[in-house]
């Protein structure tokens, strides 16, 4: 049950939660306190991604959470191009519904540009502007393997390292993972082309940031702007936060930081088995 924090006389009072009440709200958003009848789909978008280094876990992820989920019911839905593989979340390839593949990718990049950055010391003479554009040709006229990547950039800059000129490609250009790659039972090495070749239309020109707390939140609220920046791999949010506070509702943790969440969003007693 949620205490009450001690306020200002006059002021309302703040709901503190309690880590068993947080944790109770987090398994309850994320599917996990039962499984649900929920879709396949419905559930990638809810959990706005599942996290998709390897390609096995967002079948065990779905599997933990869903009713009479079956390895097709996702594998379907990559073949068919609805759910892609791609470097998303703190530059992580993450399983995303197409929508979010070209939403959420570009809101990412300030994260993404943090690990180009590592390699540019391993980039001398490389103007970035032409390795996409190279890059980009290459995948678009058929899906690359990260090897056939890294040789046709070396063409280019022989003397610039293998390894940091294919992290540059996938860090300058949003590249899914293409099928056979990553369905179940069917075995498939990395084949890369651009979201926008493989889903045949480009995404939002401006994405949009509340849009996206929102949906974090309605996925692992209540939580602290640093949550979200954590989860992300983001820094200053909290201006969007500042924005949408009209919209939300807060409380504060045993610690005393402030958490955010949906007015209507479910958050269980904490003693929910």
């Amino acid at each position: 049950m949620a205490a009450k924090k001690k306020t200002p006389a006059g002021a309302a009072p703040v709901p503190v939660l309690t880590p068993r009440a947080l944790g109770r709200a987090t398994l309850e958003r994320q599917l996990l306190l039962r499984r649900t009848a929920m879709s396949a789909k419905d559930a990638v978008t809810h959990l706005v991604g599942l996290q998709a280094q390897n390609t096995k876990p967002p079948y065990y992820q779905l599997l933990a959470r869903l009713q009479g989920f079956r390895p097709a019911d996702l594998s379907v839905l990559m073949e068919a191009r609805e759910v892609v593989r791609i470097v998303s979340l703190r530059s992580t390839i993450h399983t995303h519904t197409a929508e979010d593949a070209l939403t959420l990718r570009p809101l990412m990049q300030p994260a993404i540009d943090r690990e180009l950055n590592m390699f540019r010391k391993r980039l001398p003479g490389v103007d970035l502007d032409r390795l996409r554009e190279l890059s980009r040709a290459y995948v678009e006229e058929a899906p690359r393997s990260p090897k056939e990547i890294r040789e046709r950039l070396l063409t280019e800059w022989p003397d610039a390292d293998p390894q940091a000129l294919g992290i540059a490609a996938r860090c300058l250009l949003p590249l899914v993972q293409v099928t056979p790659r990553g369905l179940w039972g069917i075995s498939g090495g990395v084949a890369l082309t651009t979201v926008e070749r493989w889903l045949g239309h480009a995404g939002e020109a401006a994405p949009d940031m509340e849009r996206a707390v929102l949906r974090y939140l309605g996925a692992f609220g209540p939580a602290s702007v640093r949550d979200m920046q954590s989860w992300a791999g983001l820094t200053r949010l909290m201006e969007v936060f500042e924005r949408l506070r009209p919209r939300l509702v807060t409380f504060r943790d045993e610690h005393g930081t402030e958490l955010f969440d949906l007015p209507d969003a479910p958050r269980p007693a904490e003693d929910t088995p």
